[in-house]
């Protein structure tokens, strides 16, 4: 298949996903009450949904789909539970933004949850988010084995929580305020947590719900590592040399805020340079599934070379 070829289903296939994860976020975001629910807050409602629908490349959904589909598993199951890895994202983008974190006015080319509400709106519709997540990947839908929810269960509160995503935005803050410059060390762990986790266990999950075998599932937990690791050194190099209008966010600000950067650290050739060689290093932890991996391989060189 001829590298161009591979592109155009690679996008094919992308935005094919993103449209069935926003289908099914707006479904289960809807003011249909499951059993046990009380009532939904219309305004609280509309503030999850503006958090969460139209908007994003659905990157996490995407690797949690194509990496069970290469296992052989497809249907509504895994989309529920690439929805629900999507909800915690969408959630630590409402609370990434507010003005005691990022303090940001724009996010998607648009005004972030707190601007176009209000900051106790906007906490709440995380919170919402965060909680309905674990609700839909614990729920009989999603898979029918009991064992596979709760293994996925655990797997998404790790990554999200205390030793993940959250901890890692606490080491990301803390970073700000220091008056030594930020190791390459700190810096890694830093956005091993902080992005990595959940990009990691998207494709974790895909190999759990589509049956990998231990040695399949250390090879792909590999390639999740690393594809997350490229994807945030080429969010720093977006940030420095990208603009506004392109990113449908702010650019500029990790130099202004003195954020925890490998752009910080290595400047701009050195990031980019350890940007591609995660990116290949990356393709090559898939080599054991030969022609079956072509769309994740795809996917990795698209993290590293995206515009946005």
């Amino acid at each position: 298949m001829s590298g161009e070829v591979l592109r155009d289903e690679f996008s094919t296939r992308l935005v094919a996903v993103a449209e069935a994860a926003e289908k099914m976020l707006d479904r289960l975001l809807s003011p249909h009450l499951l059993p046990g629910e009380k009532d939904r807050p219309p305004r609280l409602l509309e503030a999850v949904r503006y958090g969460a629908l139209g908007g994003g490349k659905r990157l996490r959904p995407f690797l949690l789909v194509e990496t069970a589909r290469m296992l052989g598993v497809e249907g509504d199951g895994v989309l529920r539970a690439a929805c629900a890895l999507e909800m915690i994202h969408c959630y630590s983008l409402v609370h990434d933004d507010l003005p005691a974190m990022d303090n940001d006015d724009l996010r998607r080319g648009r005004p972030t949850v707190h601007k176009a509400f209000d900051e106790a709106c906007a906490i709440l519709a995380g919170d919402a988010l965060l909680t309905y997540a674990f609700d839909v990947i614990a729920d009989a839908p999603t898979h029918p084995d009991p064992a596979v929810r709760a293994d996925l269960t655990l797997m998404l509160a790790r990554a999200a929580g205390l030793g993940g995503m959250v901890g890692g935005q606490a080491l990301d803050l803390e970073a700000e305020s220091r008056k030594t410059p930020h190791s390459r060390e700190f810096v890694m762990l830093m956005q091993s947590m902080k992005t990595g986790a959940l990009l990691l266990n998207a494709v974790e999950a895909g190999a759990r719900i589509g049956g990998a075998n231990p040695a399949q599932t250390a090879a792909l937990s590999h390639y999740g590592a690393l594809l997350g690791a490229a994807f945030q050194v080429a969010d720093d190099i977006l940030d420095a040399e990208g603009d506004t209008a392109a990113l449908g966010k702010r650019a500029g600000k990790d130099a202004d805020r003195n954020k925890a950067t490998l752009v910080a650290v290595l400047g701009l050739d050195g990031a980019r340079q350890r940007r591609d060689a995660l990116a290949r290093e990356a393709i090559d932890a898939l080599s054991g599934f030969g022609d079956r991996a072509t769309i994740l391989a795809e996917a990795a060189r698209f993290t590293a070379l995206r515009k946005s």
